[in-house]
């Protein structure tokens, strides 16, 4: 309790605290809510290569001194693009691409990072650090955050329909690879934006894990947003608290809570929990 009141009482003080924790919320909604689609789709595979494949990016941005945002973009969508190019006109299967793919990316980042002369620390990168957060990082998150809130509101029917029948949306007249491939960017920019905040090792993680323990609660996919972006936010300031008071990695501190709010689930929700399915 007392390291709790020297958090709260830090929070009031420092500037740097109280911009990690803003961040922090914001990505842990938007990484909730987009990542609540992903599953549904069945794409978590390809929210890994896209998380992995933005690392090229991210060392261009810093080489030619540009925003993150425009590398990484760049580079994730050119990635989904391949991915979809490869396994459209090859016998390969989706989730082969996806591997080629994201691992030739990945290692051509860790090349480029290295031949860069960059201050910015590789492990950062990777594992992320909140409380480092600047304010264009923050201001970044929320632009990121209105953009993910925009297109989810303005295009929910459409994502609605085509993340459960995709069959019935093509007859429905949906231009079902437009709306892929929007996603694919909004995913890109969320990837990006929680860079700073969990790295781009434990992203997925935090796309994936609270979208799946909001499942284990509600089958109604408008429910399912608010519960996955609420678990997501307690499992990213319950991070930076531990990561704050015991100087722990701010990336695996939020991915760990976020495990713990799943187990909880798995095992004690009322419909779908361990318990619940014994009885």
């Amino acid at each position: 309790m007392m390291k709790i009141a020297e958090f709260i009482s830090a929070l009031g003080k420092y500037d740097f605290l109280q911009s990690a924790m803003l961040t922090a919320i914001m990505v842990g909604v938007m990484s909730g809510i987009i990542g609540s689609f992903i599953i549904l789709r069945g794409m978590s595979l390809m929210g890994d290569a896209i998380s992995h494949s933005i690392l090229p990016g991210v060392a261009v941005a810093y080489m030619l001194g540009i925003n993150l945002l425009v590398g990484a973009s760049i580079f994730g969508v050119l990635a989904a693009l391949l991915i979809g190019f490869v396994s459209t006109h090859s016998k390969i299967k989706v989730d082969t691409s996806i591997g080629v793919v994201f691992s030739s990316f990945y290692a051509l980042g860790f090349i480029l990072i290295s031949m860069t002369e960059s201050s910015t620390n590789l492990h950062h990168i990777l594992f992320g650090n909140i409380l480092a957060v600047s304010n264009s990082d923050m201001m970044t998150t929320s632009v990121v955050l209105g953009i993910v809130i925009l297109f989810v509101t303005i295009g929910y029917k459409e994502l609605l329909i085509t993340s459960f029948d995709e069959t019935f949306a093509k007859t429905y007249g949906l231009k079902t690879q437009v709306i892929h491939y929007s996603l694919m960017l909004v995913l890109t920019l969320v990837t990006v934006s929680a860079l700073q905040t969990v790295g781009i090792i434990l992203v997925v993680a935090m796309l994936i894990t609270p979208a799946a323990t909001a499942f284990f609660w509600t089958n109604r996919l408008s429910v399912m947003l608010v519960f996955s972006a609420v678990f997501g936010t307690i499992a990213s300031i319950v991070g930076l608290y531990l990561s704050y008071t015991f100087n722990w990695a701010s990336g695996p501190a939020i991915v760990v809570v976020a495990a713990i709010l799943f187990l909880f689930s798995f095992i004690f929700s009322p419909k779908q929990g361990l318990i619940r399915l014994k009885k």
